[in-house]
């Protein structure tokens, strides 16, 4: 009898620890495990394979699909806008997510047609990798498409710009995709706040509040990283002042602000490589920026 007993004790306890490992589960499935550095890397990884995604080429066309699957899997609605702007055919990457009050983060996809700042003027015609200056910001929102609640009560609009990074080489010019973008926005209806990531992977990561940017909500993000322990890698200095993927929508009379750690020694130089990129400045940056979101 005594035998008998036990082995029921043993089986309930069995059935408890599986019940209870089948609710664990199924409790960390339902609920997002937050901003992933390591997966973003991966996505920065992922677009550095392609190569170098400059306007028009295969890579850039590659780019555009590999973001629009990788949306669509984390399930939100995908549209490209497609234009041409400044004599050139722009194609922006659009996901769309909620309602509620509205917020852009962008982010600008593009290599450099022309490392133009390489010390060996060798490599002047050749494309820049655009491992940081490019991808490391698209890795961000792909990330942040996967981790953020879908339940925000926000209308959300994660942005691939394109044709970012090509300004005086002759015959083109700066921020064609994001300008094409701010100009098509109704004045009937406007974000409330556009949040721009720029080279911010550098495995150096020092981000200076950027001049032009607005400043209370440069502010409101600086102190989100001050309380996660990020102090050290958002400097809560002005430093520069940079005309980026930010400045069309500061035009419109909308909120913006330009994450870029712009101490990148590598900028627009065949350097610009996988290895200069660190995914735990991916995570600071992305945990950051998904703390602002899903508190504010």
């Amino acid at each position: 009898m005594k035998r008998s007993l036990r082995a029921i004790l043993a089986i309930a306890a069995v059935g408890i620890l599986v019940v209870s490992i089948i609710w664990w589960a199924t409790d960390k499935a339902a609920t997002p495990a937050g901003f992933d550095g390591d997966r973003a890397y991966l996505d920065v990884k992922a677009q550095v394979e392609l190569g170098a995604r400059t306007p028009g080429s295969p890579a850039h066309q590659a780019a555009i699909e590999y973001f629009s699957a990788e949306l669509e899997k984390a399930g939100w609605d995908v549209a490209l806008q497609e234009t041409n702007y400044g004599g050139h055919p722009v194609k922006n990457v659009i996901a769309k997510r909620g309602s509620g009050r509205w917020l852009i983060l962008g982010a600008h996809f593009d290599s450099r047609l022309a490392a133009d700042q390489d010390l060996n003027p060798a490599n002047h015609a050749t494309p820049v990798p655009a491992a940081n200056d490019g991808a490391s910001g698209a890795a961000v929102l792909l990330e942040l498409a996967r981790s953020l609640p879908a339940n925000l009560n926000q209308e959300i609009w994660l942005t691939f710009f394109d044709v970012e990074d090509q300004g005086d080489l002759p015959g083109w010019d700066w921020i064609l995709g994001s300008s094409a973008l701010a100009e098509s926005l109704p004045e009937t209806k406007l974000p409330e706040a556009v949040i721009i990531v720029d080279m911010i992977g550098d495995a150096d990561l020092n981000i200076y509040m950027e001049r032009n940017s607005d400043g209370d909500l440069t502010r409101e993000i600086w102190n989100t990283a001050a309380e996660l322990g990020y102090a050290n890698f958002f400097v809560p200095e002005y430093k520069f002042a940079m005309l980026d993927d930010h400045t069309p929508f500061l035009r419109r009379g909308i909120r913006a602000v330009d994450l870029i750690d712009f101490d990148y020694p590598y900028w627009h130089t065949t350097q610009d490589t996988l290895d200069k990129v660190s995914a735990e400045s991916l995570n600071i940056v992305g945990d950051t920026l998904y703390q602002w979101i899903t508190t504010r």
